[in-house]
């Protein structure tokens, strides 16, 4: 207001309210905390530290409320086993447990090789493969600390874990003699070594010397008889080749049932999966094939195993031994017999009805870690006897 523009007699009364305007415009500011912050500042603060608050929450000490509402408890599984039924478990996991399990799939040795590179950075908790020798080249390669939870060690035999505890078996695999059954009687059959002799000729199927089975197959040989022994018997099975190998084990089982040949090497649980194939011509095979355990009075029958250890280091080791003593629990090892038709590894787990079928078997025994230490040798016996 300026007091030029009032006339003289009102000047009294504008310069009034002028002060008036003044004093309560300063009493205001003080009220609400004046200039320098007041309410305006407290609220940023209030805000700031809320903020604060949620971060706290999520990245959160041991045992706050507040991480367990941001961060659902997990367990990190690297695993280079590719199966439906290993996923079943895993949600039958979640659902008693309320634990999820994050999955990451790959090759073995990749695995191995970015978990060792990770280090303590890595997410991996547990990892799992196939083939003792993988499983030992995992311990080797130091990525994986030992099993001492009580609950685990229990359910699983001596003979199916590594010596130290580095891994625990999941599941076996016999690798077994198959046959047409209109043209082979199971008299016919003997050994693993009895494959060589000249009446096979042009009648052996199986895959080629690239199949991790058939190198620990190999391997076996070489541990139990000796390089010389395992050199001969692979010299003899290429002799007796129905053709140069191909394909997976179903695909020998196929050629079996197209008259290609009469016998083949294949593991036992491809034969499940053929029988109880969605296609009906799978399941028309499998119905040809009979099934074989050689070498019952000998070594026994080659087998291998499915196995799962701690990752050194693991974010979540509480959960990852949570999850390896479900895994190896009598209900969920009858589960996976039931679904992908492997041995369970838990003792007390009973055998689904089509392993029954085919009888109780003696298996090998040796150290698994031996399928690794002579890997290379056995790679180097098939390049020698031209097994392609």
């Amino acid at each position: 207001m300026h007091l030029r523009s009032v006339s003289a007699a009102a000047r009294p009364l504008a310069l009034f309210l002028l002060v008036f305007s003044f004093v309560l415009l300063a009493a205001c500011g003080q009220a609400t905390g004046g200039p320098a912050g007041g309410d305006a500042a407290r609220s940023e603060g209030a805000a700031a530290g809320s903020e604060n608050a949620g971060t706290d929450a999520a990245a959160g000490g041991e045992g706050s409320a507040g991480k367990a509402a941001a961060e659902p408890p997990v367990v990190h599984v690297y695993t280079a086993r590719h199966y439906d039924a290993d996923q079943a478990l895993f949600d039958d996991f979640t659902k008693e447990t309320g634990i999820e399990v994050k999955v990451v799939s790959g090759k073995a040795e990749e695995l191995i090789e970015r978990i060792a590179r990770e280090g303590d950075a890595t997410e991996a908790d547990v990892f799992i493969t196939v083939d003792g020798g993988v499983l030992n080249r995992a311990k080797e390669r130091g990525i994986l600390a030992p099993i001492d939870d009580e609950a685990i060690l229990q359910n699983v035999p001596a003979e199916l874990r590594d010596r130290e505890n580095a891994w625990v078996g999941l599941a076996t695999r016999a690798r077994v003699i198959v046959y047409a059954k209109d043209r082979v009687k199971p008299d016919d059959l003997s050994t693993y070594e009895a494959l060589t002799d000249p009446k096979w000729r042009g009648k052996v199927l199986v895959r080629s010397s690239t199949s991790l089975y058939n190198q620990s197959l190999l391997a076996s040989f070489i541990a139990l008889n000796g390089r010389d022994w395992a050199k001969r018997w692979a010299e003899g099975m290429v002799k007796n080749f129905a053709r140069p190998p191909e394909g997976n084990d179903r695909d020998q089982m196929k050629a079996i049932a197209a008259g290609v040949g009469d016998v083949a090497l294949v593991n036992t649980y491809y034969v499940g999966l053929l029988l109880t194939s969605e296609d009906p011509k799978e399941r028309e095979v499998g119905a040809k094939i009979g099934v074989f355990f050689p070498d019952q009075t000998g070594h026994g029958t080659h087998i291998n195993v499915s196995g799962a250890g701690l990752v050194k280091g693991a974010k979540h080791p509480e959960n990852a031994k949570k999850l390896l003593a479900y895994l190896t629990s009598v209900p969920a090892q009858e589960k996976l017999a039931a679904l992908n038709f492997e041995y369970p590894a838990n003792p007390k787990a009973r055998w689904p009805e089509l392993l029954e079928s085919w009888g109780r078997f003696k298996p090998q025994t040796l150290d698994f870690a031996d399928l690794g230490r002579y890997n290379e040798e056995a790679v180097k016996i098939f390049a020698e006897v031209g097994w392609k």
